[in-house]
Protein backbone atom coordinates (compact mmCIF):
# COMPACT_ATOMS: atom_id res chain seq x y z
CA UNK A 1 0.00 0.00 0.00
CA UNK A 2 3.02 2.18 1.20
CA UNK A 3 4.49 1.77 -3.06
CA UNK A 4 0.96 3.11 -4.17
CA UNK A 5 0.02 5.73 -1.61
CA UNK A 6 3.82 6.74 -2.89
CA UNK A 7 2.84 6.69 -6.55
CA UNK A 8 -0.20 8.57 -5.87
CA UNK A 9 1.48 11.68 -4.13
CA UNK A 10 3.52 11.82 -7.10
CA UNK A 11 0.84 11.90 -9.63
CA UNK A 12 -0.85 14.98 -11.30
CA UNK A 13 -4.62 15.61 -11.17
CA UNK A 14 -5.56 12.64 -13.76
CA UNK A 15 -2.44 11.31 -14.03
CA UNK A 16 -2.07 7.37 -14.68
CA UNK A 17 -0.03 4.38 -13.42
CA UNK A 18 0.46 1.29 -15.79
CA UNK A 19 1.69 -2.30 -14.82
CA UNK A 20 1.82 -5.70 -15.52
CA UNK A 21 1.28 -8.39 -13.05
CA UNK A 22 1.62 -12.20 -13.49
CA UNK A 23 -1.66 -14.14 -13.24
CA UNK A 24 -1.27 -16.63 -10.59
CA UNK A 25 -4.14 -18.45 -11.20
CA UNK A 26 -1.83 -19.58 -14.36
CA UNK A 27 0.46 -21.15 -11.59
CA UNK A 28 3.11 -20.11 -14.15
CA UNK A 29 6.33 -20.87 -11.54
CA UNK A 30 5.61 -25.07 -11.88
CA UNK A 31 7.36 -24.35 -15.45
CA UNK A 32 10.45 -22.79 -13.79
CA UNK A 33 12.66 -25.75 -14.36
CA UNK A 34 16.38 -25.62 -15.38
CA UNK A 35 15.19 -27.44 -18.16
CA UNK A 36 12.19 -24.48 -19.30
CA UNK A 37 14.43 -21.44 -18.41
CA UNK A 38 18.12 -22.26 -19.30
CA UNK A 39 20.35 -20.38 -21.08
CA UNK A 40 23.89 -19.33 -21.15
CA UNK A 41 26.10 -15.86 -21.95
CA UNK A 42 29.45 -15.05 -22.49
CA UNK A 43 30.38 -12.78 -19.35
CA UNK A 44 32.96 -10.29 -19.24
CA UNK A 45 36.25 -12.05 -18.51
CA UNK A 46 34.75 -14.88 -17.39
CA UNK A 47 34.06 -17.33 -20.20
CA UNK A 48 30.23 -18.79 -20.71
CA UNK A 49 27.70 -18.01 -18.10
CA UNK A 50 25.04 -20.44 -17.25
CA UNK A 51 21.87 -19.55 -15.74
CA UNK A 52 18.58 -21.00 -14.50
CA UNK A 53 15.65 -20.88 -12.50
CA UNK A 54 14.07 -23.34 -10.20
CA UNK A 55 11.33 -23.34 -8.63
CA UNK A 56 10.71 -24.91 -4.59
CA UNK A 57 7.37 -24.11 -3.37
CA UNK A 58 4.48 -22.10 -3.62
CA UNK A 59 2.17 -21.18 -0.26
CA UNK A 60 -0.44 -19.09 0.01
CA UNK A 61 0.33 -16.73 -3.08
CA UNK A 62 4.08 -16.34 -2.11
CA UNK A 63 6.78 -18.39 -4.50
CA UNK A 64 9.97 -19.39 -3.85
CA UNK A 65 12.73 -20.25 -6.21
CA UNK A 66 16.85 -20.07 -6.76
CA UNK A 67 18.46 -18.11 -9.81
CA UNK A 68 21.26 -20.18 -10.21
CA UNK A 69 24.46 -18.85 -12.12
CA UNK A 70 27.55 -21.65 -12.70
CA UNK A 71 30.59 -19.86 -14.47
CA UNK A 72 32.61 -21.94 -16.74
CA UNK A 73 35.88 -19.93 -15.89
CA UNK A 74 35.86 -22.07 -12.43
CA UNK A 75 33.07 -24.11 -12.28
CA UNK A 76 31.69 -21.50 -9.84
CA UNK A 77 27.89 -22.05 -8.62
CA UNK A 78 26.37 -19.08 -7.09
CA UNK A 79 22.72 -19.82 -5.64
CA UNK A 80 20.18 -16.83 -4.82
CA UNK A 81 16.80 -17.96 -3.45
CA UNK A 82 14.19 -15.22 -3.86
CA UNK A 83 10.47 -14.96 -2.86
CA UNK A 84 7.90 -13.40 -4.81
CA UNK A 85 3.99 -12.53 -4.58
CA UNK A 86 1.41 -13.40 -6.92
CA UNK A 87 -1.56 -11.55 -6.70
CA UNK A 88 -5.20 -12.06 -8.07
CA UNK A 89 -6.92 -9.76 -10.27
CA UNK A 90 -9.13 -8.67 -7.65
CA UNK A 91 -6.56 -8.44 -4.89
CA UNK A 92 -4.66 -5.57 -7.30
CA UNK A 93 -7.68 -3.87 -7.97
CA UNK A 94 -8.91 -3.76 -3.99
CA UNK A 95 -5.58 -2.26 -3.34
CA UNK A 96 -5.25 0.61 -6.15
CA UNK A 97 -8.82 1.57 -5.33
CA UNK A 98 -8.07 1.59 -1.60
CA UNK A 99 -5.22 3.59 -2.70
CA UNK A 100 -7.62 6.76 -4.50
CA UNK A 101 -6.99 5.06 -7.76
CA UNK A 102 -9.81 4.58 -10.60
CA UNK A 103 -9.36 1.09 -12.54
CA UNK A 104 -9.62 2.26 -16.20
CA UNK A 105 -9.34 -1.00 -17.74
CA UNK A 106 -7.57 -4.51 -17.01
CA UNK A 107 -5.98 -6.00 -19.97
CA UNK A 108 -4.14 -9.16 -21.22
CA UNK A 109 -0.66 -8.47 -22.05
CA UNK A 110 -0.52 -8.78 -26.26
CA UNK A 111 2.43 -10.88 -26.70
CA UNK A 112 2.12 -13.30 -23.43
CA UNK A 113 -1.99 -13.88 -23.43
CA UNK A 114 -3.57 -15.74 -20.84
CA UNK A 115 -0.44 -15.15 -18.40
CA UNK A 116 -0.13 -11.46 -17.40
CA UNK A 117 -2.69 -8.54 -16.33
CA UNK A 118 -2.16 -4.70 -17.97
CA UNK A 119 -3.43 -2.01 -15.28
CA UNK A 120 -4.23 0.79 -16.01
CA UNK A 121 -5.37 3.31 -13.18
CA UNK A 122 -6.02 6.88 -12.45
CA UNK A 123 -5.44 8.85 -10.08
CA UNK A 124 -8.99 9.66 -8.61
CA UNK A 125 -10.38 13.04 -6.58
CA UNK A 126 -8.29 14.49 -3.19
CA UNK A 127 -9.82 13.22 -0.37
CA UNK A 128 -11.04 10.14 -1.13
CA UNK A 129 -7.57 8.39 -0.55
CA UNK A 130 -8.09 5.65 2.48
CA UNK A 131 -4.74 4.46 4.05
Amino acid sequence: METLLAIRRSLRPGGRIVFESRDPERRAWLEWTKGNTYSAAEGDGEGAVESWVEFEAACGGFVDFIGVLVFERDGRRVEQRNCLQFRSRDELKKSLEGTGFVVEEIRDVPDRPGREFVFIARKGQQGRTQA
